[in-house]
This record gives C-alpha cells, structure tokens and sequence, in this order.
C-alpha cells in the first residue's frame, strides 16, 4: 500500500509536464501563425496603394492598372513639356513642373501630397521614370514618323494624380524623317509638334503645357 502511495506524487509531476508542454506548443503555434498573417499583411499594404486623405481614389486606372488619385483642381500638381531635336538623332526632353517635386530614389510607397515620380511613355509605351527635369529620349525609341511623347505624373505608392478624373499629363508631338542616302545618316529629327500634330520647323523649340500653364507652342492633352 505505501509503495501505491509513492508513486502519486511521480504521477502527477508527469500529468503537468504533459500540460506544460501542450500550452508551450500551443503558444508556439499561435506565435507563428501570428507572424505569418502579420508577414501576408505588410505585403499587401506593399501592393496596395495609400488610402486618403490624400486625394481620392478612383476606379480608373491607366494601362498597367495603376489606379487615378484625384485632387481638386486649385493647387493640384502640373506639368509641361518640351522636346528639341539633339544630337545622334536624339532627342532633349524638358519637363515644367507646378506645384510638384520629385521624390529621391527610395521613398516610402506612400503618396504625399505635391510629390512622386513623371513617366515617360512614347506611344504608350512606358520609357523611363524619372526624378529629374532633363531627360535624352534615344533615337531607337523614335524611329521614322510621328511619335507622342507623354509625361504623366504619379505619386510614391504608383497611382496616377489626377484632376477631373483625368490623368495629370502633358504630351508633344515628335517627327523623324528618313534622309536619303546620299547624306549620309538614315534618318534625323526632322520636327515637334503639338498635340493637335501640327509640325514646326526644324530646329525650333517645341513643347506642350500642362493645365496650369499658358499655350506656348502647343496645346497640352
């Protein structure tokens, strides 16, 4: 009967061993789902963009799918543009910004009012993202005919600002002609011109304004 009597006491010390080890694996295993619906949310807050307050969020979007955040109009960021024929074929991009800044390389994905990046796109196809005023557009991407180039603005999270639902953006007209070959070169910038496609001669200085800015050679889209 005493020795029954002894063995109590192992068994218990047992029985909360076993209790202590299933709360630790319990606890482990909340743990880990904790940090990896944590790790999943921080994802998605990556490929969303910021919610207000600055501006609105619209259901447009461009054609990569990056959705409009629209702003009122007074005060709202703007820009124009102005491309001149350059050396190699090339081609100068100038762009004039209002009430905007360029964010340096690193930002938060975050949108801040009056800042981000302007894309380049020719044809509608996207060139560069810039965070600079000077851009050198290549030959290569303006070959022979009348090309457009557009530089819209976007905020640090990827979505486009926009005013009236429309997206904030200036676009120019540029013309490259094939020269004979008794000259000696396949083709040179031959003129740029406006949004509405009228040409200028060449050599000139070219450009498209934005919403805020006055008509100096073209009308901005």
């Amino acid at each position: 009967m005493s020795y029954r009597c002894s063995t109590l006491p192992d068994m218990a010390w047992t029985r909360a061993l076993l209790a202590a080890l299933a709360v630790c694996v319990l606890l482990l295993t909340g743990s880990a789902g904790c940090g990896t619906s944590g790790a999943d949310e921080q994802q998605n807050r990556r490929n969303d963009p910021s919610p207000s307050p600055v501006g609105k969020l619209l259901d447009e979007t461009d054609k990569e799918g990056h959705r409009y955040r629209e702003v009122e109009e007074e005060g709202a960021p703007d820009v124009g543009i102005e491309v001149q024929p350059a050396a190699g074929n090339s081609w100068n991009v100038r762009l004039t910004l209002e009430d905007f800044r360029f964010s340096p390389a690193g930002a938060k994905p975050e949108a801040v009012a009056g800042r981000g990046t302007v894309r380049l796109f020719v044809n509608g196809h996207l060139v560069a993202e810039l965070r600079t005023s000077e851009y050198r557009l290549s030959a290569r991407y303006v070959p022979h005919g009348t090309h457009h180039v557009t530089a819209r603005l976007y905020a640090d999270d990827g979505t486009v600002w926009a005013v009236d639902g429309e997206p904030v953006e200036s676009t120019a007209d540029v013309t490259a002609s094939a020269q004979s070959e008794s000259e000696g070169t396949e083709t040179s910038p031959e003129a740029a011109g406006t949004a509405n496609g009228a040409l200028s001669a060449p050599g000139s200085v070219l450009r498209t304004e934005g919403r805020g800015f006055p008509d100096r050679g073209g009308k901005a889209s």
